[in-house]
């Protein structure tokens, strides 16, 4: 016998991935994909058409140093820092009081809609009315309220219950409960009820039947949105500008309010710088209404001294000595003010604790030191940063912990100046005070009238001299605080929003994706779920017998087809497989062939009487024997009587004679199975089926075994001692890869030989190897077909019966 082992072509092949295979396979449902991918893109445009836009709006805003030298020596731990503290200027500018700085700048209070179904579109400044709302009566916030034209200066109320906007109404609507909801209101007038009152004024015009949707919103749900929303971030990593964003649906409103942030935050600084001016006003001016008082009485005093001595002036002759005294006491009254200062500065110190926001700096007083007065005004900032800070953080925070500790140190630091300050000026009015007793013992050597008058007069000089000081400074502190700016600046004014979602190009690259991967993720999910043969590379891949031919599938309605249809393609693929067992056992003068499979409907009964009639139609005098006892088909696929068979001849109640049945086709026999024993596997042990065998070989040249199937009985395996030749069929998209274990484990233990595999059933179409075109088998037998047909139309296949749409469609797409 010849070993299919040494047959060429036969060999193990390395088993590599084949993309060639698997792109041929899945990209023959490319019209699966592409009604995929036509469904995505619809969907990705729909969901574009029906979705609100969000854009982005920046501006920017630069923050300058303020922080003085002085403050950096006496704080080291301030010396290296960044110029800025950028992250509490962060929080200043989301803090709720900068928002509702910034709101007020804005109208934002009512927002308009178009009335429409499709989705949300603010008109903003757009809209053809105002609603100009009195807060201070109740209002219905977060309602939406339709209005309609109903005439040239009429229109009517309802609350919203269609379209995409009535999806935001509450399910009880307060605004229909209030009584506000009616016809017949008048643009300009105030519409007032117990739960609303507000004026609407029409700024377009407008057509009747135009409708116009509104909401009232709540302020303090507006500030916390907006100080929420705004986004703040450094431009540049080591820069101090700092990048102010907002997400919006309307870029013009966005705009608007990223501006008027900016403006808010500028006015705030300039309003904390403007705070030190304004406390130096109202100090001078308390000082100017009691020297005022004081200054008017040494008027009168010295008027009525003139009018009752008849003096109208002091002799020159005494104006040295009066010159010097005046300049003495107003050199000892500014020593007395310079000390008051530092007392009252100490006392203050020792007054607070942290804020010194309201200090006085000793220039604004005139008081001129240079060390006092810059590490007064470190002080104020150090203050002003603090409250500043506290309006978003609380006290708590590293950041206030950290200022708290600069600022104790800096304390520290001016009181130990103010003690050096005090001791000086004391030393220096105690001088002062001994010079002026010089000068007046000189001026008591003058007459007693003019004496007296010189004190009255030199009195008022110096509550004139006070007073002219003071309305000096109070010009000055004015002046300084008119040409006050703020320390920041803006630098780019927010002006247009980028869109940022829905993202459409990288939502269509998504959609193309998506449309794509998951119609062919199910197609090789339900491939690897599919645990039936399909093509020749899984038989391949799944089988350790060679493939020795390919048999189509025939829709004839005959299992006689070779005889009957002998110009078709399906009898072609028969001959292709009876040239190739030519080859095989070709010294034996009776060729023996067993055909079994795995379980039944594989398609055995059909490859034995169609191979048995290709050899019959070659000459060669065939015999067909059904040894499948259990499920006997040849007797009711040829049209015999089953009565008497080979279990008739096993029993011995038939002859070898009685059970060989001639057919209408010339060298053409069969020996049908067959009554049904209850012993077929034992039957078919006993010694006279041998005896049949030897007697048909006499008689035939070919012997064909329609057995059993091997993974349901036992019997075939027994009848294997008979055999030359062993067909193995399998059938597409029918046999399971789990019923090719038993025959592989059988063919690696050496158990079976000359063991082959016939691929029963192929349907154009269903998942074969294509190349361009064509199809081929591994073994012997080559068949080419092109679109799933032979090429050419060359084979009787015009006259064959069209499958209907559903089962052509079904085969187009079968994985």
């Amino acid at each position: 016998m010849t070993d299919y082992n040494n047959i060429p072509g036969f060999e193990e092949e390395e088993s590599t991935i084949d993309f060639k295979y698997y792109f041929v396979k899945y990209a023959r449902l490319w019209p699966l994909y592409l009604i995929s991918i036509l469904l995505s893109l619809t969907a990705a445009y729909l969901y574009h058409r029906y979705t609100v836009e969000k854009y982005e709006v920046t501006g920017s805003i630069m923050i300058k140093d303020t922080s003085s030298p002085e403050v950096k020596i006496l704080d080291r731990s301030n010396i290296f820092s960044t110029p800025t503290n950028l992250e509490n200027d962060i929080l200043v500018l989301t803090s709720k009081t900068l928002a509702a700085e910034a709101l007020e700048k804005v109208r934002f209070d009512v927002s308009y809609y178009a009335s429409t179904n499709i989705k949300e579109i603010e008109l903003y400044e757009k809209t053809p009315i105002r609603v100009h709302v009195d807060w201070r009566h109740p209002q219905p916030i977060s309602d939406f309220i339709e209005l309609t034209m109903t005439g040239p200066e009429t229109f009517s109320l309802k609350p919203v219950t269609i379209g995409l906007l009535g999806y935001f109404s509450s399910s009880v609507d307060p605004v229909s409960q209030s009584g506000l909801m009616g016809e017949g209101y008048t643009f300009g007038d105030t519409l007032s009820t117990s739960g609303a009152r507000f004026l609407i004024e029409k700024v377009q015009g407008m057509k009747v039947g135009e409708r116009v949707v509104f909401v009232i919103h709540n302020p303090a749900y507006q500030i916390e949105y907006y100080s929420k929303a705004i986004g703040v971030k450094p431009q540049r990593n080591y820069g101090s500008v700092l990048q102010v964003s907002l997400v919006t649906k309307v870029v013009e409103k966005g705009r608007d309010y990223i501006n008027a942030l900016m403006v808010a935050f500028i006015e705030h600084d300039l309003k904390e710088k403007n705070l030190i001016s304004e406390n130096t006003l109202q100090f001078i001016e308390d000082q100017l209404y009691v020297v005022e008082d004081s200054l008017r009485l040494a008027e009168e005093r010295m008027l009525d001294f003139k009018v009752d001595n008849m003096m109208l002036d002091v002799p020159s002759e005494y104006g040295g000595v009066l010159t010097k005294i005046q300049a003495m006491e107003v050199r000892l009254q500014e020593l007395e003010f310079e000390l008051g200062y530092y007392k009252s500065l100490e006392e203050y110190l020792q007054k607070k604790s942290v804020d010194y926001s309201e200090v006085l700096a000793p220039s604004l007083v005139g008081i001129s030191d240079g060390l006092l007065n810059s590490m007064t005004e470190s002080l104020m900032e150090l203050s002003m940063e603090r409250r500043r800070l506290l309006t978003v953080v609380n006290t708590n925070h590293p950041d206030v912990e950290k200022l708290d500790d600069q600022i104790g140190r800096l304390r520290a630091n001016i009181f130990e100046n103010i003690n050096n300050l005090v001791a000086n000026t004391e030393k220096k009015i105690k001088e002062a005070e001994g010079r002026l007793r010089e000068f007046d013992a000189e001026f008591s050597r003058l007459p007693k009238a003019e004496s007296n008058y010189t004190n009255i007069y030199r009195e008022y000089k110096l509550r004139e001299n006070l007073y002219n000081y003071l309305l000096e400074k109070r010009a000055e502190v004015g002046i300084a605080r008119a040409s006050n700016i703020s320390d920041n600046s803006v630098v780019d004014y927010a002006r247009k929003g980028s869109l940022i979602h829905p993202q459409k190009l990288k939502n269509y690259g998504l959609s193309l994706a998506l449309g794509l991967l998951i119609p062919l993720g199910i197609v090789i999910f339900i491939d690897l779920m599919n645990g039936r043969i399909m093509d020749q590379i899984q038989l391949k891949s799944s089988i350790h017998l060679p493939l020795l031919g390919t048999i189509g599938f025939s829709e004839k309605k005959t299992n006689m087809l070779v005889a009957e249809y002998p110009k078709s393609m399906a009898s072609e693929s028969f001959r292709s497989l009876r040239s190739a067992l030519f080859y095989l056992a070709s010294e034996k003068r009776c060729k023996k062939i067993l055909v079994t499979s795995s379980v039944s409907g594989e398609g055995k009964t059909f490859i034995s009487l169609n191979l048995a009639a290709a050899m019959a139609m070659s000459g060669k005098r065939t015999c067909v024997l059904g040894m499948d006892l259990r499920k006997p088909r040849i007797a009711e696929y040829v049209g015999l009587s089953n009565k008497k068979g080979l279990s008739s001849y096993l029993v011995g109640k038939a002859s070898q004679e009685e059970i060989v049945h001639e057919t209408s086709y010339e060298n053409l026999y069969f020996v049908p199975s067959g009554p049904i024993p209850p012993n077929p596997a034992e039957l078919l042990l006993k010694p006279q089926l041998e005896t049949l065998l030897k007697a048909l070989e006499q008689e035939f040249e070919v012997i064909i075994l329609d057995t059993p199937p091997m993974a349901l009985v036992s019997e075939t395996m027994d009848l294997l001692r008979f055999s030359d030749v062993n067909l193995y069929v399998v059938r597409q998209d029918y046999t399971q890869k789990k019923y090719l274990l038993m025959i592989n484990d059988l063919e690696e233990n050496k158990q079976i030989k000359n063991f082959y595999t016939i691929f029963n059933g192929i349907k154009a179409g269903g998942g074969m190897y294509d190349f361009g075109g064509y199809n081929y088998g591994y073994g012997y037998n080559y068949s080419y077909m092109q679109k799933g047909k032979y090429a050419g139309s060359y084979y009787d296949e015009e006259d064959r019966d069209p499958q209907p749409w559903w089962l052509r469609l079904r085969n187009r797409f079968r994985v």
